[in-house]
């Protein structure tokens, strides 16, 4: 399943880079997550919970930051499993600067196993479309407010 999408964040691409690489702020703003404990080298334990339709599940895995170019590029590695299914997935986020805001473009590709996939792409492409939105939503105003 690809992952596509773009938000513009009101802040330079050095506040959202800074902010995009402190665990604590990715704690805070990724939605279901409840842990994201540092394994060491930008890796993550990750522990969350999403529901999806009528199916809710505890994921566990980890989150990897990956292939940085500061204040510029950054790639996304996430593993979790779970009872209702796994999820691996790789999105690359590049930031442009415009004005005074920076445009995150991001790219990448999901893939689900066990009831998540047997769910459909229209359904689970809405619900990442929703979590998505909810994360750069949650990341600018965590960037307002700081």
């Amino acid at each position: 399943m690809i992952v596509q999408g773009r938000y513009r964040i009101l802040a330079s691409a050095t506040d959202v880079w800074i902010h995009l690489m402190d665990p604590e702020v990715l704690k805070k703003v990724t939605p279901g997550i409840s842990e994201l404990m540092p394994l060491g080298d930008d890796k993550y334990k990750a522990t969350s919970k999403i529901k999806i339709g009528p199916v809710n599940g505890s994921f566990e895995g980890q989150l990897e930051l990956i292939e940085k170019i500061e204040n510029k590029t950054a790639t996304i590695v996430v593993n979790q499993t779970s009872k209702i299914g796994n999820v691996s997935a790789e999105i690359k986020m590049h930031l442009e600067a415009i004005e005074n805001t920076t445009e995150i473009v991001y790219q990448g590709e999901a893939k689900l196993s066990g009831k998540l996939a047997m769910m459909g792409q229209r359904i689970i492409g809405g619900v990442i479309t929703s979590l998505s939105k909810q994360f750069f939503e949650s990341l600018n105003k965590e960037i307002i407010n700081s």
